[in-house]
């Protein structure tokens, strides 16, 4: 059977983890990328000399670069993109992959937008999730392709969801991965480690995951007097807060939850579930 032939623009750790994938799964692959020579580990890959002689080679472009504006650079100057499938894996904001589906089109190619929810490490592994959206005919044509990264999904005809659910996901782990440094942060003075501090967040933070699906029912529902919630006023942080600074710390990430929580409980709902902070957050500063 004859595999797809790809190119890859962009050897940065993750377009390399996606070249190699394709290398692996025998995808023939052209490569390229600003700063030559990086193609040396892919073994087998074909090095182009540049951004437009890599598009030659394939029908299917993967754009792996570092934002927007780096997408823009590359591929701005190539004459060659009708026809061709591109799919961008560059990290930009909804409405930037929305422009870059109407620049696509204005150019002859077809556009599919993914937000890669991944290390480069993981890449090619059963943990590996990629979200698309923009062109549905390209994510069905070009499958076999991209499942060779890990799980595709593909999440709808708007260019910007996917780049809107990656960040939103993003979002979800950056907060926790602060919350967890501000724990350390706090039992450094007590001369425990960082690490030992993460042999104990980490099952706590696990088993706390089993309660997102209740949050949502409740969000969902919008009925934040359900019994069995924790109240807000209940979850108040002034201690944690305290404590924080009694340890010398700082503690912006958790006053931001604080205000979150006081601007509920100041507008009445105190004895309401803490899921109605999404409300605070709704409604903006």
């Amino acid at each position: 059977m004859t595999k797809t032939a790809v190119t890859v623009l962009g050897l940065g750790a993750m377009g390399t983890a996606l070249a190699s994938a394709l290398l692996e799964a025998g995808h023939p692959t052209t490569v390229w990328n600003r700063s030559p020579g990086k193609a040396s580990e892919l073994i087998g890959a074909a090095e182009a000399a540049t951004a437009a002689e890599a598009v030659a080679a394939g029908p299917v472009v993967i754009v792996c670069l570092s934002d927007h504006a780096s997408v823009h650079q590359v591929l701005d100057p190539i004459g060659e993109l009708a026809g061709r499938a591109v799919v961008n894996v560059t990290t930009t904001t909804p409405e930037q992959a929305r422009e870059l589906a109407v620049w696509a089109g204005k150019a002859g190619a077809v556009y599919l937008d993914g937000g890669i929810m991944a290390v480069p490490d993981m890449i090619g592994s059963p943990g590996a999730s990629i979200l698309y959206s923009g062109s549905a005919a390209v994510f069905a044509d070009h499958r076999a392709v991209l499942e060779v990264w890990g799980t595709s999904r593909y999440v709808g005809v708007d260019p910007g969801l996917a780049s809107l659910y990656d960040l939103a996901l993003l979002s979800g782990m950056y907060v926790m991965f602060a919350g967890f440094l501000h724990g350390a942060a706090m039992v450094a003075p007590t001369g425990m480690t960082a690490v030992e501090f993460a042999r104990m967040a980490a099952p706590w933070l696990a088993a706390m995951t089993g309660a997102l699906a209740g949050f949502a029912a409740v969000v969902d529902n919008g009925d934040y007097t359900v019994p069995g919630q924790q109240s807000l006023a209940f979850s108040d942080l002034t201690d944690l807060i305290d404590a924080g600074r009694a340890q010398g710390i700082g503690t912006e990430m958790v006053d931001v939850v604080q205000r979150l929580i006081r601007r509920q409980v100041d507008a009445g709902h105190g004895a309401e579930g803490f899921a109605r902070i999404i409300e605070s957050i709704r409604a903006g500063a």
